[in-house]
This record gives C-alpha cells, sequence and structure tokens, in this order.
C-alpha cells in the first residue's frame, strides 16, 4: 500500500523522522512537524554516486528504489542498479511487552548488499547525518565530538546552548541532548566528522573522505555531518551486511509537577554509554523479537479485520506509540505521556488518552495505567480543585498543571463531562482488560467524587466542549450523555469489584435509567441525533463501543446494528463525516464505529473508505486523524497518538 508518509527513525514527539514521500531518495527525510532533517546515504557502484538516503545533491542520481514495505517494527526499502541490490531495514523496536527495549532512543539501520551478477563490483558505502535533529534551527550553533565503549564508536552532535527542558510548545523541536550515530566496530566502517558540502563532494567524486575530524567548532547545525564509510568488493553472487545504529540522549525526558524525570531505560541502565552497549549487544534477540511481534500483530489485525486491516494497524503502530515518552516516575513506575500533536502542544490530554488506549490494552495495559496515573495523581493534590477530571497536564514536555481552557484557575472551556467519562471508563477497562484491583483502589475516591459529578451533569450535558472541541461549544450532546451513562455502569463496576455492593447498586441503577431514557431523548428524523431537540441533526456515537467492550448491556443491539445501518448511508469518499455539521471525520471514531455490531460486514462496508483515503490522501505527512471525507484533504492535526483507537477492532476479538 502507499501511506501517507513512512516511519524511518521514530521513538518519541522529539525524535522522529520520516520520509514524506513514498521513495526515500527523493526528498530529505523529515521531522514529523514537517522541519528538514539531513542525514544522506551514498553509494559507490564501481565509481558511479547514487543516493540511496535523502534528496539526491553533488551530481548524484537516486538510486533506482524497488519497493518499500512498512512492519509494526521496520521500514525495508529496496533498491536495485544492475547487478547490485541493496535493503535498507530501519528496525525500531517498540516492542509493548518489553518496556526495557521500547524505552530505549535506538534505531537499527541494517544495509544489506547482493552482488547477482556475474562479475565482480567494487561498492563504497556511506551514510552521514548533520546535528538537525538536536536543534531547534538548522542555523543553531553546535559542537561535536566522540564516545567510546570497548564494541563502539559513537559519535555525538548537539547545541552549545543545552538549555535542558527550557522550552515547549506545539510545533516545536529539541535543541539539548545529543543525536549520536553509533557505529559498531565490528562493522568495519571509518568514521568521522566533516563540513558536509566539502566531505559529501570528495566522497561523491572519490570515494574518500577526510583524514581526520573536523575541529573548527562550533558550527551551524546543518554545515557539519559525522559520517560511516566502508569499502566492499563483492564477487559474484556475494552479498555482505552493514549496521548503524542512530540513538538520542536527552538527559531529562519530562518535567513534572517540577520535577525532572528520565526516560524508563534509566531504570535498568546507569549510563547512556552502557544502554547503547547494551542494544548492540541485544541486536541478534532484537532482530527475532521484532520478527515474532511483527507476526503476531499482523495474525491479531487479520484476524479482526482482514488483509487490508493489517496494512493500517502496520502504517499506525509506531505513530501511535512515538506520540508519547516513557519516563520513570517519581517512585520508580513507568509513565507514558503523550503530546497532542499539531492541536496544541499539550501533555498527557485525558481525551487523547481515550482514543488511543485500544492499541495499549490490546498489548500492554501498563502502558494506559502508565498514562492515567500520573493525571490521577495531580488530580489528587491541592492543585486541582474541581469536581471532575483535569484535561491536561500542561505543554509537552512540561507536565507541571493544567494549561488548557482556564487552567487550573477557572471552570470556563474545560471539558467536565467529557474527563470524568473518559476516566472512569478507563479505569473499568483496567480491570476489564488487566485485572488490576490496586490501581482502582488507590484512585477510588476520586472516581466517586467524578462519578457523582456524572450523575448531576452527565445524562443532558450542559454547553460545553467534549473532545471534538474543534466543533466548539454544544449541549444536550448525545454522544456525549451516551460517555457519561456508560461511565455510571463502568463505576457500578468499579464499585462492585471493591466489595461495595451498595454504591454498585446505586450506580448501576441510575446508568440503567439513563440508558432506557436515551434512545427517546435522542430520537430524530429516522436516526439518532446530534443534540436533543435538533431531529434533523446526526452524529457518531461512538462512546457506546465501550457498552459493548466492557459487557455493561445498557443498551439493547438494535440501538448499535440501527446506528451503524444509518452510518452506511452518509459514506462519502473517503469516509464519513463526524457528523453533521460538516463533512471532515475523525480516523480513530470511524474505527469505533465501524466496530458498534460487531458484525465483520459492518466493519468492513464503514473501514473501506479508509483504505481508498491512505492511497490518495493528498497531504503528504504522518497519518492526520482529522481530514476532509469529500478532497481527502488534512483539516489539522498529525502524527497523534489517537491513532491507537483503530486497534479497537482486535478488543473486539481479544
Amino acid at each position: 500500500m502507499r501511506f501517507p508518509a513512512y516511519p524511518l527513525i521514530v521513538h518519541d514527539p522529539f525524535f522522529s523522522i520520516w520520509s514524506f514521500s513514498d521513495k526515500v531518495n527523493v526528498d530529505y527525510p523529515r521531522h514529523w512537524t514537517g522541519h528538514n532533517f539531513d542525514p544522506m546515504g551514498i553509494v559507490r557502484i564501481d565509481g558511479q554516486a547514487h543516493t540511496f538516503l535523502s534528496r539526491p545533491r553533488f551530481y548524484t542520481e537516486a538510486l533506482p528504489q524497488t519497493s518499500l514495505d512498512v512492519t509494526a517494527t521496520r521500514t525495508i526499502v529496496q533498491f536495485q542498479e544492475k547487478d547490485i541490490t541493496l535493503k535498507l531495514t530501519f528496525t525500531t523496536p517498540l516492542l509493548p511487552d518489553r518496556l526495557d527495549i521500547l524505552a530505549r532512543p535506538v534505531t537499527y539501520l541494517t544495509m544489506d548488499l547482493q552482488n547477482t551478477g556475474k562479475k565482480k563490483h567494487a561498492i563504497e558505502l556511506y551514510l552521514d547525518s548533520n546535528a538537525t535533529p538536536a536543534v531547534a534551527s538548522n542555523a543553531q550553533s553546535v559542537t561535536w565530538g566522540r564516545l567510546q565503549t570497548a564494541a563502539l564508536d559513537i559519535l555525538t552532535m548537539g547545541s552549545v546552548s543545552q538549555n535542558i527542558l527550557g522550552t515547549y510548545g506545539d510545533d516545536h523541536l529539541i535543541d539539548w541532548g545529543r543525536f549520536c550515530l553509533v557505529v559498531p566496530k565490528s562493522e568495519g566502517f571509518t568514521t568521522g566528522y566533516h563540513r558536509a558540502k566539502e566531505g559529501r563532494g570528495m566522497f561523491v567524486k572519490t570515494g574518500l573522505t577526510m583524514d581526520s575530524d573536523c575541529s573548527d567548532m562550533p558550527s551551524a547545525a546543518v554545515n557539519i555531518v559525522a559520517y560511516a564509510r566502508t569499502v566492499l568488493n563483492l564477487k559474484p553472487g556475494e552479498s555482505a551486511s552493514r549496521r548503524l545504529m542512530f540513538a538520542y540522549d536527552d538527559v531529562y525526558s519530562i518535567e513534572y509537577l517540577h520535577t525532572r524525570l528520565r526516560a524508563w531505560w534509566y531504570h535498568f541502565i546507569p549510563s547512556f554509554s552502557d544502554m547503547l552497549d547494551v542494544a548492540n549487544e541485544d541486536y541478534p534477540e532484537i532482530v527475532k523479537l521484532c520478527d515474532k511481534f511483527d507476526k503476531r500483530l499482523a495474525a491479531d489485525a487479520n484476524k479482526a479485520g482482514g488483509k487490508a486491516y493489517v496494512s493500517v494497524c502496520n502504517i499506525l503502530y509506531r505513530q501511535a506509540i512515538a506520540a508519547h515518552k516513557l519516563v520513570e516516575s517519581p517512585d520508580g513506575h513507568p509513565w507514558f505521556f503523550s503530546k497532542e500533536n499539531f492541536s496544541n502542544g499539550c501533555i498527557a490530554t485525558m481525551d487523547v488518552t481515550y482514543p488511543s488506549t485500544p492499541l495499549f490494552f490490546q498489548y500492554n495495559p501498563d502502558l494506559v495505567k502508565g498514562m492515567l496515573e500520573p493525571v490521577l495523581d495531580y488530580a489528587a493534590t491541592w492543585r486541582w480543585k474541581f469536581p471532575f477530571a483535569p484535561h491536561d497536564l500542561g505543554t509537552y514536555p512540561l507536565a507541571n498543571g493544567q494549561v488548557y481552557g482556564g487552567g487550573e484557575k477557572t471552570e470556563e472551556n474545560q471539558m467536565p463531562v467529557e474527563e470524568s467519562g473518559n476516566v472512569i471508563i478507563l479505569a473499568d477497562a483496567m480491570l476489564h482488560y488487566a485485572n488490576d484491583m490496586e490501581f482502582v483502589k488507590k484512585y477510588y475516591p476520586l472516581f466517586e467524587k467524578w462519578a457523582e459529578y456524572l450523575v448531576q451533569y452527565g445524562e443532558d450535558p450542559e454547553e460545553q466542549l467534549c473532545t471534538d472541541d474543534f466543533a466548539g461549544h454544544l449541549a444536550h450532546n448525545a454522544n456525549l450523555a451516551i460517555k457519561a451513562i456508560v461511565a455510571l455502569a463502568a463505576h457500578a463496576d468499579i464499585c462492585k469489584a471493591l466489595g461495595k455492593k451498595a454504591e454498585a447498586a446505586k450506580y448501576r441503577k441510575i446508568a440503567e435509567k439513563y440508558a432506557k431514557a436515551w434512545p427517546k431523548k435522542a430520537a430524530g428524523n429516522g436516526h439518532t441525533v446530534l443534540a436533543y431537540g435538533q431531529p434533523d441533526s446526526w452524529s457518531l456515537k461512538y462512546n457506546l463501543i465501550w457498552d459493548r467492550l466492557l459487557k455493561l448491556n445498557l443498551f439493547p443491539a438494535s440501538v448499535f446494528q440501527k446506528e451503524v445501518d444509518f452510518y452506511k448511508t452518509k459514506l462519502n469518499k473517503y469516509g464519513i463525516p463526524l457528523d453533521s455539521r460538516q463533512d471532515y471525520t475523525k480516523l480513530d471514531w470511524i474505527y469505533w464505529a465501524a466496530s458498534l455490531t460487531g458484525n465483520r460486514k459492518d466493519f468492513d462496508a464503514i473501514t473501506k473508505p479508509i483504505l481508498t483515503w491512505l492511497q490518495e490522501c493528498p497531504t503528504r505527512v504522518p497519518v492526520t486523524d482529522w481530514y476532509w471525507t469529500t478532497s481527502g484533504e488534512k483539516r489539522g492535526f498529525q502524527a497523534r497518538s489517537v491513532v491507537g483507537g483503530c486497534f479497537i477492532a482486535m478488543l473486539q476479538e481479544k
């Protein structure tokens, strides 16, 4: 399949490098925001230079690319020139059941060469990168140097200023820490630093590089490159393989209530160079683990939604994880902080967590717990004064308190029913998918308080924002009411699990009462409405899905079937609009709506336009979740974690 963009080196909101084109050697690789990065790969075959990574320059031609394939953990690119084949494999081991490995900011690049002809070929292989992954501006001054271990030559580059966790924002790049080109000494590379233009040009012309490291530092980030070069002579039928690693040391990753937190891998390994040594030693095992997980995910997706669904899940998997950072909490737990990429830059947003969780409930609920705990710990402090759940914890990477709407100071523009419902539903899901009694017991007082808020305000929500806040405020939101009703039944589940029988009966009775009244309140002209009292309006009732997943049995099957049958009448070329107000949609909510009946034919009918959209989407960015269903163009957002919601069909099977 053709996709809007392809993951190359994809770890977290700062260390995230993609190809925005179908060929990885016709344009610059880019950060998810669209900012250019500039690694460059060149191969000389019998003295003729070809570019295999980044935009061709210095009178080189693009090495002819023959295929580009994406699995959950790997992007594999193949090239062919005369008798020489080159295969690049970018392996990013985001293994959900091995958080110690997932947290390592390391991508492996394996370059496999083969001579398929009948004569010997001289091959000179070169790969470099400048310091742009480590700065906010290409003109920013950087320094560089080497770390040496017994097994590795580590070339590092970083900004002069090193203002650690000193800035924050949405369209925002890191400018602290060190970007690293990591070269195993056993691979036979010559390494060094040289000026980008002169050094690359010299290699293209002669196959040689500068004799010594460039030392006239500091320099603008775009002007200096760390490189690795090797020479191979391949006989007929002979093959060779070479491996490098790209890595990033961000020193500190997140600030939580003014305490700096390190990446989760520090929980296991004391230093960055030690971590790289372990990553290098683990490579043979990691290849096996990635292959095993890729097959597992493909089998799960195929069972739930067929071959096309496998492709969708493959392209979304790394994106969903890499919109987070996995860090060690102050008391030694794994915490998983999301960033709202190109929506507002918030960190740990509850209504971004909510749609993303199907992926994580499927493969490791501890990651959902790692999203919820920092928000709940914050809500339990004196700083959060409201009777409903918070929206966020700040602006990435600073999780120092809510900033959305009125922040901590006012109820204006908050999402009280939305966020309270989100937390309680996900807490019950922690019981359902992880049987985590300790979690719900610890935070029960918050769930109780927020459930009471939903009793009072959830059945018919007042004018307020919901997660679809781009559509504006809305009163009497029928889909938001569903969330409140489901959350009250979910809270009854929690009460029952904790032995609170009277409370369980109370909330279950209220939820059933509200659910019984909902179809009549939401009735429109042959369908359910967007908002009570607007008979010609309609919307996707995606919140209904948790009634099925948590086996709450609040709404009859006829409600689900009627919804899905109506959605089929509203299909545009690239999907179903979110509601009757505009023809844009949300990718995650389409998959939730398609899963409402649990019927494969319904699922296929509603999701089929998405496959067309992915192959024809005119906006070349990491997959957007908010787009126009008629033109296919991006309406907003990209590279967000909410695409984890597209894995929801797997939870039906689970």
